[in-house]
């Protein structure tokens, strides 16, 4: 039988003569602590560790706070010593100012409601750039990858007691005053760019900016090529002269290389004839010749509908590995740049050939209303993929090249005019719808007939597109769809935490739905794209309404927090849903110095005679070329 435990008493045992003396060294006490320790419950333990533990962590945390106020006592002491000797006063706390507070952007997961981010985020009038002189010394923090996420935005418009009236009138005033700092501030960012790509990409195609190293598509200095005129135009004369002296010495194009036509097309062609134009010098006329004599055997094909790829050192040509399809956008986006070939050289091979392929487009079966397919053949000259209609990825400037090269002609050649009214009368038919619940308007797809709420990021185009048709006699329609649209685009950013637009969205159209976006996973990214700046240029000019340069002003400021690299040049992003780390891609594109930021400085620009939209057409990489003058002379 088991005698009675008693836990209320503790049974003590003293060693007697037979149990040895009392002995305190080190190996006795540990021996003694381990036995008490293990004499404890696995409660008792479990609660003294945490306790310990508890204090431990919060040791750690408050040890900054307490060696700042020692370090901030001993500066003051430093500073201001007081008397010496028996007279010194008792001690008596300093008190300094708190150190500034930076907001903490909130890693929000869902769309916030249809907002103006004016109003979210407030100081959408600032006009002091990120990198002017007066902001220097303004608190950053430190974000993804090292790169610096400006506070600029949320340090004025924290201010409580604002009311909307107050608000207005004030941005008024700043804007007013604002037009010359947002030029600085393009300025800025290509500098900025331009540093990234001259101390770690220079002569190679594009920028890896987080890497700090490059990437080749066609091994011919893309970058470089496709922001010539951009430095024209912005007036940085220094940086243009060390990329002129890199064209004049190094870029040849005597190489065994494939190329995309389109691509280098826009790019380079392009590139070239329109920084001949603005320069006045034969250099890049020379060049524009070469690349473009160079790019002549895609049209050996039996259908004279050119092959995508150009082996531009053998001559030869070819279509993609897994297809013998070209997409329309890219057979007949090439116009504008080899027609102005023809013009300068006198040569008309090169007119003749793009030529034909727009009148085997032009009489094709197979579209909807004026609608294209996005395929058609090398062989047989027949669209494929028949019964899906897009004005995004594959089809989108075949439409606005159809307004544009009417333009060029100096409005002689009425098909290409017939062509895009008829086409945009069936987006109008087919494409056109209004979300819910605030009934954004917004241009979706077709595919056999099955309707989709799809809207790629490519198709912000379009309003600045149906605004140049309008200031072109066309019909006023045209400007009030452009402004609906506009809005819409603009929405693609605000609704986004980051203030950046996806590559594609979903819009809802079902009565009851609570927000009109949507945007799958696959498609969060941003790569830097220019459409949606280009329309607000176009509306800007031709309406002289103050919000498409805030909403600008408010985009160009989310580039610089989310995609601008310290060490130089920005990059696109994986997801414009997480402001706190969007997840970088490691690469800029070309046409963020060719296209976004002239876009972005044109549209800041109150000189409407700088690229005159009644003098020039910008082709599908911003690059101007001239309306051609009456006498058909150069």
């Amino acid at each position: 039988m088991q005698p009675p435990s008693y836990q209320d008493y503790v049974s003590v045992d003293f060693p007697g003569a037979g149990g040895g003396s009392y002995n305190n060294n080190k190996h006795w006490r540990r021996q003694s602590c381990w036995r008490k320790w293990k004499q404890l419950s696995q409660l008792q333990r479990s609660l003294i560790l945490f306790i310990l533990a508890l204090l431990f962590i919060c040791g750690i945390a408050s040890f900054p706070t307490f060696n700042e106020h020692l370090r901030g006592l001993s500066e003051d002491r430093a500073t201001n010593p007081g008397p010496v000797g028996p007279e010194l006063p008792p001690f008596q706390p300093v008190h300094h100012p708190p150190p500034v507070q930076l907001k903490k952007i909130p890693n929000k997961r869902g769309p916030p409601a249809l907002q103006n981010r004016s109003q979210r985020k407030g100081n959408t009038s600032e006009t002091v750039s990120e990198d002017t002189p007066a902001d220097k010394d303004r608190p950053k923090v430190i974000s993804w990858h090292g790169a610096v996420i400006d506070t600029e935005l949320d340090t004025e418009d924290t201010k409580a007691g604002r009311n909307e009236e107050d608000s207005l009138s004030n941005q008024e005033v700043k804007l007013a005053k604002g037009s010359g700092a947002r030029l600085e501030a393009v300025r800025d960012a290509f500098r900025h760019a331009w540093k990234g790509y001259k101390d770690y990409a220079w002569g190679h195609d594009e920028l890896r900016p987080i890497s700090k190293s490059y990437s080749e598509w066609f091994g011919l200095g893309l970058t470089l090529i496709d922001a010539l005129d951009t430095m024209w135009i912005l007036g940085l004369k220094d940086e243009f002269e060390e990329a002129k002296a890199w064209v004049a010495t190094e870029l040849t194009f005597n190489k065994n290389v494939d190329v995309n036509l389109f691509e280098s097309t826009i790019r380079i062609l392009g590139g070239l004839l329109s920084t001949y134009h603005l320069t006045g010098d034969a250099l890049f006329l020379d060049k524009a010749k070469d690349i473009g004599s160079r790019l002549m055997p895609a049209f050996n094909t039996p259908s004279k509908i050119p092959y995508s790829d150009v082996n531009i050192g053998k001559g030869t040509a070819h279509p993609p590995r897994w297809t013998s399809d070209s997409t329309v956008a890219e057979v007949t986006s090439i116009q504008l740049e080899f027609r102005e070939l023809s013009r300068l050289t006198q040569d008309p091979q090169y007119q003749n050939a793009v030529g034909e392929v727009m009148k085997q487009v032009n009489k094709l079966s197979g579209k909807l209303d004026g609608l294209v397919p996005m395929f058609i053949n090398t062989n047989s000259g027949q669209f494929t993929h028949l019964g899906v209609f897009t004005l995004g990825a594959r089809a989108d400037s075949y439409y606005e090249y159809l307004l544009k090269q009417w333009l060029q002609g100096g409005k002689k050649e009425p098909q290409f005019l017939e062509d895009y009214l008829q086409a945009i009368e069936g987006v109008k038919k087919n494409l056109l719808q209004k979300s819910s619940p605030t009934g954004l308007t917004f241009v979706g797809e077709l595919s056999n007939g099955q309707f989709s709420p799809k809207m790629d990021h490519l198709v912000c185009f379009l309003p600045g597109t149906l605004a140049l048709g309008a200031h072109n006699g066309l019909p006023p329609e045209h400007m009030d769809l452009a402004k609906e649209l506009m809005e819409t685009c603009y929405q693609m950013y605000a609704q986004m935490e980051t203030g950046l637009s996806p590559e594609i969205v979903y819009f809802n159209t079902h009565q009851g739905s609570t927000r009109d976006i949507d945007v799958k996973l696959a498609d969060r990214h941003n790569l830097l794209r220019p459409e949606t700046v280009e329309s607000l240029f176009y509306l800007h000019r031709l309406t002289k309404e103050q919000k498409y340069r805030d909403w600008g002003w408010e985009i160009l400021q989310s580039f610089n927090k989310h995609t601008k690299v310290p060490s130089g040049g920005y990059t696109s992003i994986n997801n414009v849903r997480d402001p706190e780390y969007p997840s970088p891609r490691d690469k800029m594109e070309s046409f963020f110095l060719g296209e976004t930021l002239k876009y972005f400085y044109l549209l800041f620009s109150d000189d409407s005679s700088l690229i005159s939209l009644d003098e020039y057409v910008f082709n599908t990489e911003a690059h101007p070329l001239p309306v051609w003058p009456p006498s058909g002379s150069a």
